[in-house]
């Protein structure tokens, strides 16, 4: 495949510094995952200091509180992100090596993990506090995916997680050889889908976008369970859809299953992403449905 878009040239890091003969760098990700942070905590706090907007005109907490919860959301975060990765794409590495499970800064990091990570951080958070918990997961749920879009930006700067080979005009040319072996002519180069940049637009700015609308414009919040129930079917049908052209984990592709997928009968079957994004979409169809009934 000659015809592609050629990988723009950035760099992991942000810039480097060398310290006592010891090199420290900023990365795109770490970057990512701080902005992702600051913008999610600003979000809330600007829902929860316009009462209007929730139910009996009180919100779930108070600034103050969002800034202790966002501690346990940091720890859900890495923890359940780490965990969930190791659980749920290498198990059998890590239950070998379980040491390897500490050393986060080598990459793997699931989503569905740090969602179960943060839910139960929350959980606890709320239910020590005797807070609301639904309305406690809406203003969650409002300011989580600026986060994922910026996450999955800096995906794309790493050159990381990328499609499977396509020859539509905005296939991208990344660079490595695992990138550019797809069976491709001798010379040639292998363009692939920009599935990073999908993810960011989808589960990321388009979500995002709706879920602002339906809490300042169409007065969601007041009806607690609905912007969580939108958030999750949101999310989960934009990674299933995206798992169509995007690259499995290279444990899952064998002789007999190109595809990569974790579950198939006769060829046909689901990747490991799409497997867990069908209990969040149930689960938000679920909640949607109980928050209408409920108003």
């Amino acid at each position: 495949m000659n015809t592609g878009i050629p990988f723009p040239p950035l760099s992991p890091e942000l810039f480097s510094i060398s310290v006592f003969g010891m090199e420290f760098a900023l990365r795109w990700y770490a970057l990512a995952y701080i902005a992702g942070i600051l913008i999610a905590w600003r979000l809330a706090v600007t829902a929860v200091k316009r009462p209007a907007l929730w139910p009996v005109s009180t919100p779930p907490m108070g600034p103050v509180q969002v800034e202790d919860l966002l501690t346990w959301i940091i720890l859900g975060v890495i923890l359940g992100g780490r965990l969930g990765f190791a659980l749920f794409y290498e198990p059998a590495f890590y239950l070998s090596n379980p040491l390897q499970i500490l050393k986060i800064w080598q990459g793997g990091m699931s989503f569905h993990g740090g969602l179960i990570g943060v839910t139960l951080a929350a959980l606890i958070y709320g239910l020590r506090h005797t807070l609301p918990l639904l309305s406690m997961a809406d203003m969650m749920a409002l300011a989580t995916p600026p986060g994922l879009m910026l996450g999955r930006l800096a995906n794309f700067v790493n050159a990381e997680l990328w499609g499977r080979p396509t020859d539509l005009p905005w296939g991208v040319i990344f660079p490595g050889n695992a990138a550019q072996s797809c069976g491709q002519a001798l010379g040639e180069f292998c363009a692939r889908h920009p599935s990073q940049l999908y993810e960011a637009a989808l589960e990321g700015l388009l979500l995002s976008g709706l879920l602002i609308w339906l809490a300042f414009r169409r007065g969601a919040l007041k009806r607690p369970g609905l912007l969580t129930g939108v958030f999750a079917v949101g999310y989960g049908l934009a990674r299933f859809l995206v798992e169509f052209v995007r690259q499995p984990d290279a444990q899952f592709i064998t002789p007999g299953n190109s595809l990569g997928l974790a579950w198939h009968i006769g060829g046909y079957g689901l990747t490991m992403g799409q497997i867990l994004s069908l209990p969040m979409i149930l689960l938000g169809v679920g909640l949607i449905l109980w928050a209408r009934r409920k108003e």
